[in-house]
């Protein structure tokens, strides 16, 4: 469990009680953590790795709902069932925590349901950012969004801010950002082209010029 996500307001007598509640798992790229519908039993803290979430629609059409990454949960709902599938990007290792469990101490430890709270509020905040980038911008707009947005994360995480890793495929951010994958990929080299951006591999950007990119984020350039 990151402390910059979930302990660092908690005792050390209640962080203790929830290892107490907790098992871990490893998931292989590709592989399934949930899926949509399935009983929401657990709830899980990714302490490695990355994972994508995602819906499908009635036409079988998939809308990627985000990214996570170490330090953050997936599985918090309301409901009795998952709202959404996850699917871990690289080799991904979590803390899962028994639902039911995890609600007993909720009701014994208030700053434990607290900080679940906080954790729902951030992931709703995430939507929010997604809404502005999927109604608001252009594809160029999006691109460049969405990269400076990762970059802030990987601070925020504690790792360097460059280069921008990039666990997931060109197909997953087209379908997070709202576009084709051609246009993805026309985007990048754009990007590239104008002296913006640098992509080392398909996994790696740098940014080269940080001030024009987010003035073209801003909706500015």
């Amino acid at each position: 469990m990151r402390e910059r996500n979930f302990c660092v307001a908690l005792e050390p007598q209640e962080i203790s009680e929830l290892t107490r509640i907790l098992t871990e798992a490893q998931v292989a790229p590709h592989g399934t953590l949930f899926r949509e519908g399935e009983p929401a039993d657990y709830v899980m803290n990714i302490t490695r790795g990355a994972v994508k979430l995602y819906k499908l629609l009635a036409d079988g059409r998939r809308q990627v709902l985000g990214f996570r990454f170490p330090g953050d949960f997936v599985g918090l709902t309301a409901g009795p069932e998952y709202a959404y599938s996850v699917e871990a990007l690289t080799e991904t290792r979590v803390c899962r925590f028994a639902r039911r469990k995890l609600d007993t101490l909720r009701e014994r430890m208030g700053r434990i349901d607290k900080r679940l709270l906080e954790l729902s509020i951030d992931e709703l905040t995430a939507t929010q950012e997604q809404l502005v980038l999927l109604g608001r911008k252009h594809a160029e707009e999006k691109l460049v969004s969405f990269l400076l947005l990762l970059g802030q994360a990987q601070v925020r995480r504690g790792e360097p801010g460059e280069p921008i890793a990039l666990p997931m495929n060109r197909s997953d951010i087209a379908d997070y950002l709202g576009l084709t994958i051609e246009t993805v990929s026309r985007t990048f080299t754009a990007l590239r082209k104008r002296g913006l951006i640098a992509l080392d591999d398909t996994t790696h950007v740098r940014v080269l010029d940080r001030t024009t990119l987010e003035n073209m984020a801003a909706g500015l350039g």
